[in-house]
C-alpha cells in the first residue's frame, strides 16, 4: 500500500492505539509494522481470526499470553554460547509457561477456533525446558542448592566456614583484655572479610592487618591474625560456589541455545495470538464489526470496474464515539465515483477519511465501526490526497503539492484502486481549478477506478448529475443554528447556503438583492429545488423517526403488559401451590381417619368391602393433587425484525433475515439467500404448525439469485441434509458415493435444487460429478453456479418432483 496516502488517512494512528492493547513487546511491534493486503483470502483469514479472538474472549474474558516477555534476544545470545542471568532465565520460563497455557486452551478447540488453533501449533514447549529452569533457579532469581550436588556441599561447607569464623570473631570480642582496645563490640565487613573496630590509638595492641579506617581516623576496621586461615578459607568457598553457579548457569544457557529455534518460533506465534487478541478488544471497544470482503465482481463490458463499498452507520475510529455522527455510504452496483459537495468544516474530509481508513483496517484485518452487514471490496492500492501539501523546503504552494501528489497517484493507480480526493482543483484561479478537477474526474471515470472527491465547485456538480457511474452526495447544513449536521446524503448535491448564512447574519438586504441579480437564475431556480428537496427528506426523517419512536413505545407497552401477565401467572401458581399443598394435607388427614376406620372394623370382625370405593376415590385425590402446578410462560410477542433468526420450515434450516417485503422476507443462510412467504417462517424453537401449510414447500422458497421457478412439491417431512456438499479433497469413487447418498436424503426431504462444490483444479472431479448427474434418477437438470457462488467450482442440481 502507498506509505504517503496511509499516512494521509492516519492509518498509523490507528495502529497506535491497537499497539497500547499489547501485553508485551514483540505483539506491540507486530501491531505498529501491520499493513493492509491486497489478497483476497489473506484478508479473510485476518477477519476471521480477530472474530475467533472475540468469541474465545468473550467466553474467557482471562485468555492472554500471560507473563509473556520477548525473549528472542536471550535465545539468540544462548545460541552464541552467552550465559543468560538467573533474571533472564525466569523471564524465558514465564514466556514457555504462557505459551503452554495458550496452548492447551487451544489444542482442543480446532473445530472452534481453526484460525488461533494454527497460530498456536509452535507454542509447545521443548520437553523438559520448563522443568529444568525450575530445579535450578528459585522465584526469588537465585541459583538452588538442588541445581547440583557439587554447589549443594559447598553451601553446606560455606555455613559451617561462617559459623567457625563468627564464632572465634565473637570470642575475640568478648575477650576483656581485648575490651578496652575496641571501639565498638561489633563484626563487620570490609572488602568481603569480616573485621572488627579498634581504637586507633590501640594500634599494635592487637595483632591484625588493616583493612579501613573511619572518616575520623579514630577507628580501624582490622582482621586478626587469628582469623585469618578462617576468613581465607570462607572467602575460597565462596569462590567455588561462585564457579559452580556459574558452571550451572552455562550448561542450563546452552540448552537454552540449543531450543533457540524453538524458542524464537514461540515468541512469534504468542506476538501474533497477541495480536489477534488485540485487535479483537480494540473492536469490542469501537463496537466495531467484521465487514464482508468481496473480490471485484466481473462486470463484462460495463464501465463498472466491479467495486463494492457499503457502509452502514460508519464512524471515524479516531473521533470521539460519544458525539461522531455515523454516516452511511452505499455505492450502488451501477456507481464507483462519489462527488462530495458541502459547507466548509461540515465533514467532507472526515467522510473521505473514514471510507478510506475502514477500508485499509478491513483489508489489514480489523473489524470497523460500523453495522453488520457493511461491504467493501479487496482494493489492489488505496491512494489518497488530503490535506494541506505546502512545502518550503522545496517551494511548493499549496496547489502545486496538491498537483504534484495526484500525478504520482494518476501514474501508479489502476482499475483496482480506490482514490479519495480533497478539495480537487482547490488552491488556484476557480475557473482554471473548475476546469482541471472535471478534467481530473473524467480521467479516473474514464479509466474505471474507484473514486471520492470532495469539492466546492458547482461545475462537478453537473458532471457527476449527467455521467453514469457518478453520483452526487452533500453534507448538510442547518440554517437556523448556521452549524454543519454531518449528515451524509447520496443522490443529492449540496446547496449553495452563502446568501441565505449572509442574511441569516444581518446581511443588508440591498447587498443580497444585488448579489442575487448576479446569480443565473437559473441557478437560483436550481437552489430552490434543492431546498425543496431537502426540506422535503428533513420531513421524511422526521416521519420515520416518529415512526421509529411509536414503535419503541408500542415495544415498551408490550414488554411492559407480558411483566404484568407474568406477574399474574406468578400470582396465579402461588395461589394453585398453596391450595395443592392444603389439599394433600386435607388428603392425609382423611387417609389418617380411613386407616383408623378400617382398623375398627377389623377389630369388629366386620367386612371391608364399603371401604374400597372410599379408597378408590381417595387414591384419585390423591394423584391429581401430586399433579405439579404448570406454570404458562408469557412471551412478549413482536413482528419480525432485519437481523432476527428465523427458521424456514420447508428446509429446516436456520438463517438470518436481511430483507423484510410486503408478501415476502428474504433469509440468509450461510452463502445463500432465500424468499419465502411469511407463513413459512417460523421462530427458532416454536412449536411445530398442527397442519402442513397449504402453499408447496418449493414454491414458497427460491433463490434470490435465481430467475427460474421452482415445480410445485408436497410437504417435506424429512430432515434437510442442507443446501451444499462439499466433495473438495475426495477421490472421484468416494464423491460419487457421498453424492449419491446426499441426493438421495435431498429428494426425500422435498429439496427443489442443491449445490455441489468440487472446486475448479484440474475439472476431473467436476467431469465425473456433472456425468453421475447425467445419469441420476433423482436429477432433471444442472447449471454452473454463478459467480457469486463460486461459478465453475460449484454445480447447481435440480432435483425431481416427489
Amino acid at each position: 500500500m502507498d506509505a504517503k496516502s496511509l499516512s494521509m488517512l492516519e492509518f498509523p494512528k490507528v495502529l497506535e492505539r491497537l499497539a497500547g492493547y499489547a501485553d508485551f513487546s514483540a505483539s506491540a511491534e507486530l501491531a505498529r509494522s501491520l499493513r493492509p493486503t491486497a489478497d483476497l483470502q489473506e484478508a479473510l483469514a485476518r477477519q476471521a481470526t480477530t472474530s475467533e479472538a472475540r468469541r474465545l474472549l468473550s467466553v474467557k474474558s482471562e485468555v492472554g499470553i500471560g507473563g509473556a516477555r520477548d525473549v528472542r534476544p536471550l535465545a539468540e545470545r544462548a545460541a552464541r554460547s552467552g550465559v543468560l542471568l538467573p533474571t533472564e532465565l525466569l523471564e524465558i520460563k514465564s514466556t514457555l509457561i504462557a505459551a503452554r497455557e495458550l496452548f492447551r486452551t487451544l489444542e482442543n478447540k480446532q473445530t472452534e477456533y481453526p484460525h488461533l488453533a494454527a497460530i498456536a501449533q509452535p507454542l509447545a514447549p521443548p520437553p523438559g525446558l520448563i522443568e529444568a529452569i525450575s530445579r535450578t533457579i528459585s522465584e526469588r532469581g537465585e541459583v538452588l542448592d538442588s541445581a547440583s550436588p557439587k554447589l549443594a556441599s559447598l553451601r553446606a561447607e560455606i555455613k559451617v566456614a561462617h559459623e567457625r569464623l563468627l564464632s572465634r570473631l565473637q570470642k575475640m570480642l568478648q575477650d576483656p583484655k581485648n575490651a578496652p582496645h575496641l571501639q565498638e563490640a561489633i563484626i563487620t565487613l570490609r572488602n568481603g572479610r569480616y573485621v572488627i573496630p579498634l581504637r586507633a590509638e590501640s594500634r599494635g595492641r592487637i595483632r591484625a592487618i588493616v583493612h579501613d579506617q573511619s572518616s575520623s581516623g579514630a577507628t580501624l576496621f582490622v582482621e586478626p591474625l587469628a582469623v585469618v586461615e578462617l576468613n581465607n578459607a570462607w572467602h575460597e568457598l565462596q569462590l567455588a560456589e561462585r564457579d559452580e553457579e556459574r558452571r550451572i548457569l552455562s550448561e542450563l544457557s546452552d540448552q537454552i541455545g540449543a531450543h533457540s529455534p524453538a524458542i524464537i518460533a514461540i515468541v512469534e506465534a504468542l506476538a501474533r495470538l497477541d495480536l489477534a487478541f488485540m485487535c479483537a478488544k480494540y473492536a469490542d471497544d469501537l463496537h466495531a464489526a467484521e465487514p464482508v470482503l468481496t473480490a471485484f465482481r466481473k462486470t463484462g463490458r460495463e464501465k463498472h470496474p466491479g467495486s463494492t463499498i457499503v457502509l452502514y452507520q460508519a464512524r471515524h475510529p479516531l473521533l470521539d464515539p460519544q458525539t461522531v455522527v455515523p454516516i452511511d455510504v452505499v455505492l450502488d452496483e451501477h456507481t464507483y465515483a462519489l462527488v462530495i459537495t458541502g459547507p466548509n468544516t461540515g465533514g467532507k474530509t472526515v467522510t473521505l477519511k473514514t471510507v478510506g481508513l475502514l477500508a485499509l483496517m478491513a483489508q489489514s484485518g480489523l473489524h470497523i465501526p460500523a453495522q453488520s452487514g457493511s461491504a467493501f471490496s479487496i482494493f489492489r492500492d488505496i491512494y489518497a490526497d488530503i490535506g494541506d501539501e505546502q512545502s518550503i523546503e522545496q517551494s511548493l504552494s499549496t496547489f502545486s503539492g496538491h498537483i504534484t501528489n495526484i500525478v504520482r497517484i494518476l501514474r501508479r493507480m489502476d482499475s483496482f484502486s480506490l482514490v479519495v480526493l480533497d478539495e480537487l482543483g482547490a488552491g488556484t484561479d476557480p475557473q482554471e481549478g473548475s476546469a482541471l478537477a472535471r478534467a481530473i474526474l473524467g480521467y479516473l471515470v474514464e479509466k474505471r477506478v474507484t473514486t471520492l472527491i470532495a469539492t466546492h465547485y458547482p461545475e462537478l456538480k453537473a458532471y457527476a448529475h449527467a455521467t453514469p457511474g457518478v453520483v452526487n452526495a452533500s453534507m448538510e447544513f442547518d440554517l437556523r443554528s448556521l452549524k454543519p449536521t454531518y449528515r451524509l446524503t447520496i443522490g443529492l448535491p449540496g446547496r449553495s447556503n452563502a446568501l441565505a448564512i449572509a442574511e441569516r447574519l444581518g446581511l443588508p438586504s440591498e447587498i443580497l438583492e444585488a448579489a442575487r441579480g448576479m446569480i443565473n437564475p437559473t441557478d437560483l431556480r436550481a437552489d430552490d429545488l434543492l431546498d425543496e428537496i431537502h426540506r422535503q427528506r428533513e420531513l421524511a426523517r422526521k416521519a420515520r423517526s416518529e415512526a421509529d419512536r411509536l414503535r419503541s413505545q408500542a415495544e415498551n407497552l408490550r414488554r411492559e403488559l407480558a411483566q404484568r401477565l407474568e406477574k399474574i401467572e406468578e400470582e396465579r401458581h402461588q395461589i394453585l401451590e398453596k391450595a395443592r399443598q392444603e389439599q394433600e394435607k386435607e388428603i392425609a388427614a382423611l387417609r389418617a381417619e380411613l386407616d383408623a376406620l378400617r382398623r375398627e372394623l377389623q377389630r369388629a370382625r366386620q367386612p371391608l368391602e364399603a371401604l374400597k370405593p372410599l379408597q378408590e376415590r381417595l387414591e384419585e385425590l390423591q394423584s391429581e393433587a401430586e399433579k405439579p402446578v404448570v406454570r404458562t410462560l408469557i412471551e412478549p410477542s413482536r413482528p419480525l425484525r432485519l437481523g432476527d433468526k428465523v427458521r424456514l420450515r420447508s428446509l429446516q434450516m436456520d438463517g438470518v433475515i436481511t430483507a423484510l417485503g410486503q408478501s415476502e422476507i428474504e433469509v440468509q443462510m450461510g452463502n445463500l439467500r432465500l424468499r419465502a412467504r411469511p407463513e413459512e417462517i417460523e421462530r427458532p424453537g416454536s412449536p411445530p404448525p398442527a397442519e402442513a401449510p397449504p402453499a408447496p414447500a418449493a414454491a414458497a422458497t427460491r433463490p434470490v439469485s435465481a430467475a427460474r421457478p421452482s415445480a410445485s412439491r408436497p410437504a417435506v417431512f424429512s430432515p434437510s441434509p442442507g443446501m451444499e456438499l462439499d466433495l473438495r479433497g475426495q477421490r472421484a469413487d468416494e464423491a460419487l458415493e457421498a453424492l449419491q447418498r446426499y441426493l438421495e436424503s435431498a429428494y426425500l426431504s422435498g429439496m427443489p435444487f442443491v449445490r455441489i462444490i468440487h472446486g475448479k483444479g484440474t475439472g476431473k472431479l467436476r467431469q465425473a460429478v456433472r456425468d453421475f448427474l447425467k445419469q441420476n434418477e433423482f436429477v432433471t437438470g444442472w447449471e454452473t453456479g454463478l459467480e457469486s457462488e463460486g461459478g465453475e467450482g460449484v454445480t447447481v442440481v435440480h432435483l425431481r418432483e416427489g
